[in-house]
């Protein structure tokens, strides 16, 4: 039993498809199937019920692989402990962000990460949640920053910081004065960003109000979402962080939603993921651009532990 195979077997569950784990392991599919074949025949057991597609393990294989998840993870836990009497941190570190976040999250992450971090090689992809939960499931990104709760039962969420919204109207907006709450926004000739629309209906009525003119920018650009408010009328909300990149005249007609509607921004990671030092080095450059007071009270006094 070597732990090349218990990583194969990992890999058919996670695909059902001898091919697609062949693929995502770096080996051919003959050499794959050849491997956990003598793992069979080495335990007496069958693994995996061939007949069904997509392939699925039997009742003994199904333990087999917790079994062969809970070693992996031991052999990786291991070679971070050895990481950790090294002084640097190295390796390769994939990151996804969600578009809302990005925009004035990642331009200073990546330079201060880098400038502190130089040993890592750091990926960054960009995409709506739904997408970066599948990249995750599918090990495709290691970590990724978003807007939570998920409600995913094997990911592992760490709060980072709680974010504001604020209203932003276009200049000749008659209802740009009044003041606002979570109870109250107009219904009428409101955009939001597809990925943010009806995201939190506890904090915004929109959703659950009949409001015949609200409309949909399908894409992830705030830029582009105020530049649409300032052009056809109407209003949106956006992310009090946002309010860094916009000029004075465009902050004049920004408004405060009272109390504040608020999301909370964490990292999230699956549950066997292992590497502290990594997911500390990340937390820590986001801590150095975001406002002490916006940041979770227990990053603030501790640092994270797995």
């Amino acid at each position: 039993m070597t732990l090349q195979q218990l990583e194969y077997i990992i890999a058919v569950k996670q695909f059902g498809h001898f091919v697609e784990a062949a693929r995502h392991c770096g080996v051919t599919q003959p050499t794959l199937s050849q491997m956990i074949l003598k793992l069979e025949n080495e335990l007496e057991v069958t693994i995996f019920d061939r007949k069904k597609h997509p392939i699925v393990p039997t009742a003994m294989g199904e333990k087999l692989i917790k079994q062969a998840e809970k070693a992996l993870k031991e052999v990786r836990r291991m070679n971070e402990i050895i990481e950790g009497e090294v002084d640097s941190i190295s390796g390769s570190l994939r990151i996804g962000v969600i578009p809302t976040l990005s925009t004035y999250l990642i331009p200073d992450f990546i330079g201060s990460f880098k400038r502190d971090y130089p040993q890592v090689e750091l990926m960054i992809k960009e995409a709506h949640t739904q997408n970066l939960i599948k990249a995750l499931n599918d090990d495709e990104v290691d970590l990724f920053i978003a807007a939570t709760p998920l409600d995913q039962d094997n990911f592992y969420e760490i709060p980072l910081y709680y974010e504001k919204f604020v209203a932003y109207f276009s200049p000749d907006n008659p209802n740009k004065d009044i003041p606002l709450s979570a109870e109250n926004m107009p219904n009428q000739n409101l955009w939001v960003l597809q990925e943010g629309h009806c995201v939190r209906n506890q904090i915004f009525n929109f959703c659950e109000a009949k409001t015949v003119f609200n409309q949909t920018f399908e894409a992830g650009s705030i830029d582009t979402l105020i530049k649409i408010v300032e052009k056809n009328g109407g209003y949106s909300v956006i992310p009090e962080l946002h309010l860094d990149l916009m000029n004075e005249e465009q902050k004049n007609n920004v408004r405060e939603i009272n109390p504040p509607a608020v999301r909370e921004i964490s990292l999230v990671i699956k549950s066997d993921f292992i590497k502290e030092r990594m997911i500390n080095a990340v937390a820590d450059t986001i801590k150095k651009h975001i406002p002490e007071k916006m940041l979770d009270e227990r990053l603030k006094k501790f640092s994270i532990k797995l």
